[in-house]
């Protein structure tokens, strides 16, 4: 099978769900104001590409590779993100919304997320060694068998994370939002 390069492109408001984006490796391309919302991007490599603005919500991501891209201001709702090829997965998530997302059992260590919305997301099984997920709000995110060593989770707001279930060592915490670590004891913390 032949496999299109496609390299430094930019794509400026398309709707992919209308004239798909063919397969082939992206690299070093950018894509602002697009919409891939409810298409289909399986067997997709993309390498070192920005998304500016883009709507991801419920796309089909099926054995989609992600390797060193950024994602900005980017709406992706419902994403399955462990259907996506794991070799080299590394992305930054900026301002963007990945509400009821799936990282099960995903590789984050070298991804981060920044200042974004990470409500109902599901981290459960996944290596988030060293990874940042700074500003972010993390209501009903589910860590359940995490690695979270050595995670940035500063200004992390609104999580729920078991010590005896993770693995949390040297991963750091603000003051105001630890109280995070102690839920399942249901105790009450005052001021």
């Amino acid at each position: 099978m032949n496999i299109n390069y496609i390299d430094e492109q930019s794509f400026t408001n398309r709707d992919f769900l209308k004239k798909p984006l063919p397969i082939a490796e992206y690299e070093y391309c950018t894509f602002s104001n697009c919409s891939f919302s409810n298409s289909l991007l399986s067997e997709i490599k993309f390498s070192e590409c920005q998304f500016f603005e883009c709507n991801f919500s419920n796309v089909t991501l099926a054995n989609v590779s992600f390797q060193n891209v950024k994602f900005k201001n980017c709406k992706m709702l419902g994403l399955h993100f462990d259907a996506c090829n794991q070799f080299g997965f590394a992305a930054i998530f900026e301002d963007c919304q990945l509400d009821h997302s799936i990282f099960y059992k995903v590789k984050l260590n070298r991804s981060a997320f920044i200042n974004s919305q990470l409500k109902g997301v599901d981290f459960s099984e996944a290596d988030l060694k060293k990874s940042k997920l700074i500003g972010c709000n993390l209501q009903d995110a589910t860590f359940q068998n995490t690695n979270l060593e050595m995670a940035d989770l500063r200004n992390a707001t609104n999580y729920s994370i078991n010590p005896e279930q993770n693995r949390v060592k040297g991963a750091k915490f603000s003051l105001a939002e630890v109280v995070g670590l102690l839920d399942k004891y249901q105790v009450k913390i005052e001021r």
